[in-house]
């Protein structure tokens, strides 16, 4: 469970983290960054990346002058939609097969069912909501793949989802990410986005125990 503990401490040091990798990789962070987005949102066995918190300080470090905030932005909304759409194929070609499945290897049948009783709550705007969720953000468009929307109905969702997500955590992170306050507490901050964002599945999960228990 190493690389737990070090996804765990890389979270929630991610300014330290971001600042090292620009004064050591330069622009070539700009690719780092937009392959952590899209395998977060592109591979179904990857929903434990960092979304969210590393969107808000990639916002900080780009008001550093480390980033360009701007390019920042339409490269990982580029990188969000792009690993939507290859997530959605993979749900279409191999979900079938998954859903059919009590246990697997690389995903978890939990996962899959707590994001298809969200679909079947919310609808399209599933994939709206999906963004600001971590893991079920990650296998909303694998289960939207399986069958619950079309590709092109998807696609407008997507887009939609990943345009406000990137540019809301980017430029929350640019504007206010540097204050004196935050920067002091930037830790605290970061554990506080990660537990809020998953404050919805905790719930929906909770909420389903108790309606297994109590019919």
């Amino acid at each position: 469970m190493e690389w737990l503990s070090y996804l765990i401490e890389f979270a929630l040091h991610l300014d330290k983290h971001l600042h090292e990798l620009v004064l050591h990789y330069g622009t070539w962070v700009y690719g780092i960054l937009f392959l952590i987005i899209f395998t977060e949102t592109g591979l179904v066995v990857m929903p434990l990346l960092p979304g969210d918190s590393l969107l808000f300080a990639a916002g900080a470090v780009a008001a550093t002058g480390g980033l360009d905030p701007h390019l920042l932005v339409i490269l990982l909304i580029i990188a969000a939609i792009s690993g939507d759409t290859v997530n959605y194929w993979i749900g279409h070609y191999v979900g079938p097969r998954v859903f059919s499945q009590t246990h697997s290897r690389w995903l978890n049948p939990q996962y899959l069912q707590r994001t298809h009783r969200f679909y079947q709550k919310h609808g399209g705007k599933t994939i709206i909501l999906a963004r600001f969720i971590p893991i079920i953000r990650t296998f909303a468009p694998f289960v939207a793949g399986v069958g619950a929307m079309g590709y092109l109905r998807f696609l407008m969702y997507s887009m939609i989802g990943g345009i406000i997500w990137v540019s809301s955590f980017v430029y929350m992170g640019y504007f206010f990410g540097n204050l004196p306050i935050v920067k002091e507490n930037f830790t605290l901050l970061i554990l506080a986005i990660i537990v809020i964002s998953l404050l919805p599945p905790v719930i929906e999960f909770f909420k389903h125990r108790h309606s297994v228990n109590h019919p």
